[in-house]
């Protein structure tokens, strides 16, 4: 299957066993997949400049719709050029199609077989989403990737209630097919199923069969409440089942020991709030564990955070007591050097993964990594500790 969006290619460079190295060609640029996509909520990965975004060695950003259209408004956006040009991000972009953030944030929510009917959490504006809704307000956004609506259960729903989510999500997937959009830009399915592995993997089978076919294939519907290793022994069945002719995107996630196996499964994107999130939160990142710089232990600590890490803050010589200080002071650069540091971390292990692939020894640089990561103090549970 070819991607039917103009200005798009993909291509396999090489497998490591389901791990595989990839470019995703958009109308910004190529991606080199692995990838990490930072999440800019609101336009704006938090804290960050576009450049300093660019500089963790992310090519490819995320931008909500949800939030988008309620503030400043799809038309707005599109007035000003696009996404692309309202917020000087000159690589690559995708946008989530708002579905789950409608259903998650505001209140007095309904969703029915035309889509989610809801009110804005900011002044009670009464929206309608519909599948081909989703489309347009994403077109007027105007990022390279745009996600179908679909129907996300929580994580421990039953069998019952995840068949009838991903029924209506192929349904709506046929809707958002169907509806037009502007010829650059791709549209991605999203695979629903919980951590039933017969329905993850009927429903990718169902999605890849559409036609006119979609431009890649997402995993939606985990990190939503499922246990983290029911999480994983279902990617395990499903992930490398996925068309294998389109990118695979894991929506949502995670840790660093997610991206780890997840990588081992043969997805290929990613996104999460999580190194941003955590990083204003005061946590560092790094491959040896988490570091919560308001803990005492870092008062005279004149170590970096990492030193064998080559971001801004590592590499600028600011020292741990240094950065407890700010944290303690309420001092925003901070959360700015955090955040830097954490992005750069996340590219650093698609990177690394990516090369390892490409070098053939992929299983022997994962099980270092996630050895590093296995003690009770490490990324591995930042999920528990980072709200």
């Amino acid at each position: 299957m070819k991607p039917r969006a103009e200005g798009f290619a993909f291509r396999v460079e090489c497998n490591a066993s389901h791990a595989r190295a990839s470019v995703l060609t958009t109308p910004h640029g190529e991606v080199a997949l692995p990838t990490f996509m930072p999440v800019g909520t609101q336009g704006s990965v938090k804290t960050l400049t576009p450049g300093e975004v660019a500089s963790t060695g992310a090519r490819i950003v995320l931008g909500n719709t949800y939030h988008l259209m309620l503030r400043p408004g799809a038309d707005a956006i599109a007035a000003h050029g696009g996404l692309h040009e309202f917020t000087r991000w000159p690589h690559a972009m995708l946008t989530d199609s708002g579905g789950f953030q409608a259903f998650s944030l505001t209140e007095k929510v309904k969703a029915t077989e035309d889509g989610f009917t809801f009110q804005s959490h900011l002044d009670g504006t009464k929206y309608a989403l519909s599948p081909e809704e989703a489309v347009r307000v994403q077109g007027l956004i105007g990022a390279d990737i745009q996600m179908q609506l679909d129907v996300c259960p929580p994580g421990e729903s039953t069998r019952a209630v995840v068949e009838d989510a991903l029924a209506r999500t192929t349904r709506w997937a046929r809707r958002a097919l169907a509806a037009p959009r502007p010829r650059g830009q791709a549209l991605f399915g999203i695979v629903q199923g919980s951590c039933f592995p017969d329905l993850r993997r009927a429903h990718a089978a169902e999605l890849a069969a559409l036609d006119p076919g979609f431009d890649g294939l997402a995993l939606g519907g985990f990190s939503v409440g499922e246990p983290i290793e029911k999480m994983h022994d279902t990617l395990a069945e499903v992930a490398h089942l996925l068309d294998p002719e389109r990118p695979r995107y894991l929506m949502g996630v995670g840790t660093p020991y997610d991206l780890w196996r997840a990588i081992e499964q043969g997805v290929d994107m990613f996104d999460c709030v999580l190194p941003t999130r955590n990083a204003r939160n005061g946590q560092a990142l790094t491959r040896h564990g988490r570091i919560v710089i308001k803990q005492a232990r870092y008062k005279d600590d004149r170590s970096p955070l990492d030193p064998s890490c080559d971001c801004a803050c590592c590499a600028g010589g600011y020292s741990r007591a240094y950065l407890r200080h700010l944290f303690i002071a309420g001092e925003i650069l901070v959360l700015r050097l955090f955040s830097l540091h954490n992005l750069h971390y996340y590219g650093q292990i698609v990177r690394e993964a990516r090369q390892a692939i490409v070098g053939g020894h992929f299983a022997e640089t994962k099980r270092r990594a996630l050895q590093d990561l296995s003690s009770e103090d490490s990324p591995r549970n930042l999920s528990k500790a980072s709200t």
